[in-house]
């Protein structure tokens, strides 16, 4: 059994592959976690479900809830934009150890939860300042809501600028989750090296 379990969620026109996942799974593997990344796009008839379709944010939810998981002490869910937003609504179903949220979709028009709660040990939000998609204000009205960690960086909606800071801050939230909330900065461990051919899961909802 793997101790920590990390299941990506991917945005909206982006795919379970993108740069950010790709980064952000290597941190992880580094530090011994074993990572899922949902493929959304994919139709059980071998097409592609249609990414603007009314109510795709609430059907990718349930995609993801119906979703057997392995085995795991401990699980993170990280989002970018529209998987920002399934996670943040699957948290209330599964036992969540840590939300990690890129420019998450909340408050959209066509979203079912407008006042969705996170239901994590921990949460930390990452927005960037010049997001032309999801305004930045979003995740500052969320954040302030929730009390959750916001992280505003010099960057897009995409992010991938900013992943050289986004990289060491992922490493230190599941140093946070793994260790729990009150472990001194200074006896986390450091995450161990990656190498690319390390595997990445897909799940696809066949």
């Amino acid at each position: 059994m793997n101790n920590l379990l990390l299941v990506f969620s991917h945005g909206k026109e982006s795919g379970p592959w993108g740069s950010k996942f790709r980064t952000l799974a290597n941190v992880a593997q580094g530090l011994g976690a074993q990572v899922l990344s949902v493929d959304y796009r994919a139709h059980p008839a071998g097409t592609h479900h249609d990414q603007n379709a009314e109510g795709e944010a609430d059907r990718r939810v349930a995609q993801l809830l119906s979703m057997t998981l392995p085995a795991h002490r401990q699980l993170v869910l990280v989002g970018s934009s529209m998987g920002g937003y399934v996670s943040t609504v699957a948290s209330a179903r599964w036992a969540v150890d840590g939300l990690f949220l890129l420019a998450p979709a909340f408050y959209l028009p066509g979203y079912a939860h407008q006042d969705v709660t996170p239901r994590a040990q921990r949460t930390l939000i990452v927005h960037g300042w010049r997001d032309a998609v999801v305004p930045v204000h979003n995740s500052i009205r969320f954040a302030q809501q929730h009390q959750c960690d916001l992280h505003l960086l010099d960057g897009d909606h995409r992010l991938n600028a900013a992943l050289p800071k986004i990289d060491p801050l992922f490493g230190l939230f599941l140093q946070q989750v793994v260790h729990g909330l009150s472990t001194p900065e200074s006896t986390l461990l450091q995450p161990a090296a990656c190498t690319p051919s390390d595997p990445i899961s897909t799940l696809k909802n066949c």
